[in-house]
């Protein structure tokens, strides 16, 4: 008895999926830091500088959380402080929109300054400025561990989509190892910021806890970066892309 050819539409879809996947997420890191790094020939500082958003991104990341800082701790006045920090938010928004470059990053640290702002001025707890961070470095932490749970390490997708791979990276067993370990490192990061704050939080230390989510921003994320990069050129170099 013959048996009959397989129906194209009863094969699972799950690779597809996958590769849809690992496109959207590589196409977004494409425009991120990792994108940067992987359009230049040697990462060395000017190039770690345009993955960190240049000079004018790491002083819209930095400025509003710092003068929050400064201001509540000399007056311990929250709606002066939000105020500032909020208002200075905004005027990096405007101003990037009239000179018509890229507001994304502006917009979104303004939409969270706001709602975090929001959040303290209605609870008149000034560490629920920063709640929305904990959830946000929680949500990133879970995506990151489940993504190695369910075998697909998130650090694996965006590489080989820079890499022009794909997901074939997943047949190399050397590979799959690197990503997971350089995805547990991105979590890591995320976990290590909630395991110092959150203590913080819960002791109302508004003043450290400010100071701590400078020091844990940039000063964690740039070198994790530079540091994923230089593995993943590395392993690619011994294991050229195998597909």
């Amino acid at each position: 008895m013959t048996g009959h050819p397989q129906d194209e539409s009863s094969k699972p879809a799950e690779p597809e999926t996958a590769e849809a996947l690992a496109a959207a997420i590589g196409g977004a890191a494409q425009k991120s830091g990792l994108g940067a790094l992987a359009n230049a020939d040697k990462p060395n500082g000017k190039v770690l500088l345009e993955a960190m958003g240049g000079i004018r991104g790491i002083v819209e990341a930095t400025v509003p959380g710092l003068l929050f800082l400064l201001v509540y701790t000399v007056d311990q006045n929250l709606p002066l402080a939000l105020g500032i920090s909020v208002g200075v938010a905004a005027v990096f928004t405007v101003l990037r929109l009239v000179q018509k470059t890229p507001v994304s990053s502006a917009l979104g640290g303004l939409i969270a300054a706001g709602a975090s702002a929001a959040l303290a001025l209605l609870t008149n707890r000034p560490e629920d400025n920063f709640v929305l961070g904990f959830v946000t470095n929680g949500a990133y932490a879970a995506a990151l561990l489940i993504s190695i749970a369910v075998g697909w390490p998130l650090i694996g997708l965006i590489a080989g989509y820079l890499m022009n791979e794909g997901t074939a990276w997943r047949r190399v067993a050397i590979k799959r190892r690197v990503f997971v370990i350089l995805t547990l490192c991105w979590a890591g990061m995320f976990i290590l910021r909630l395991a110092v704050q959150l203590p913080l939080y819960l002791a109302g230390n508004v003043e450290w806890l400010a100071a701590t989510k400078l020091l844990m921003g940039i000063p964690l994320y740039a070198p994790l970066l530079i540091l994923t990069w230089l593995v993943v050129r590395a392993v690619y170099r011994k294991l050229p892309a195998s597909a």
